[in-house]
């Protein structure tokens, strides 16, 4: 926990219900230990995709579909996503998931390894939302920046790791330093790139923002 869970959780009950479907799926991954994005970062992005009026997004780590499914209820003009997901069995509940919600004909799964998978795609996006392998955001970062289009939002979750990457690599334990020090390696990277205009926000495990200049 990065902020106060007393403030965050009152903020939370300020925010719009997710509709019954969405809540149901949520509820589901929880209860199997599938990571899918907290509440503040569900809010954020409502934020985000409403306001900044997103009608295309990329999605690099689709789980069992929730965020996409919720990126969806905010999006206008029928919206697309692509959403990329390596684990086949979380691939397979995804394309379950989205079918049952009737939104098969705007979220788009794609099974494979995204540092293979982000080359072939062609089409450019309102917005890239990341949430997958941590120790892989450095490799991912050139390939989603050419995907952004004109004033493109770039969002990354988890960041922080619950407040982990302000602590010495030696405070972590040793399985957790890998990814500890390829996590610092690229939030310097991506606040300090000339292309991106960039915020770190405590919320959640910790989000970007990041806006093509």
């Amino acid at each position: 926990m990065i902020t106060d869970r007393f403030v965050e959780e009152y903020i939370c009950t300020l925010n719009e219900d997710l509709p019954e479907y969405l809540f149901e799926i949520e509820k589901k991954a929880l209860e199997d230990g599938v990571p899918i994005i907290k509440r503040p970062t569900q809010n954020l992005l409502r934020f985000l995709i409403r306001n900044s009026k997103v009608c295309s997004i990329l999605e690099v780590g689709a789980a069992v579909g929730f965020s996409s499914l919720l990126m969806h209820e905010y999006m206008e003009n029928e919206g697309k996503i692509i959403t990329i997901e390596k684990m086949h069995s979380r691939a397979v509940e995804a394309v379950d998931n989205i079918e049952r919600a009737g939104k098969n004909n705007y979220i788009k799964v794609i099974e494979g390894d995204a540092l293979e998978e982000l080359s072939k795609i062609e089409e450019s996006f309102d917005m890239v939302f990341i949430d997958a392998a941590k120790g892989q955001y450095n490799n991912y970062f050139d390939d989603i920046i050419g995907k952004l289009s004109g004033r493109g939002i770039l969002v990354c979750d988890n960041v922080l790791q619950e407040g982990e990457i302000a602590r010495s690599r030696y405070a972590v334990t040793r399985r957790n330093r890998t990814i500890h020090g390829r996590m610092r390696e690229f939030l310097y990277m991506i606040t300090h790139d000339d292309r991106l205009d960039t915020i770190v926000l405590p919320i959640g495990d910790g989000v970007t923002i990041s806006y093509i200049k």
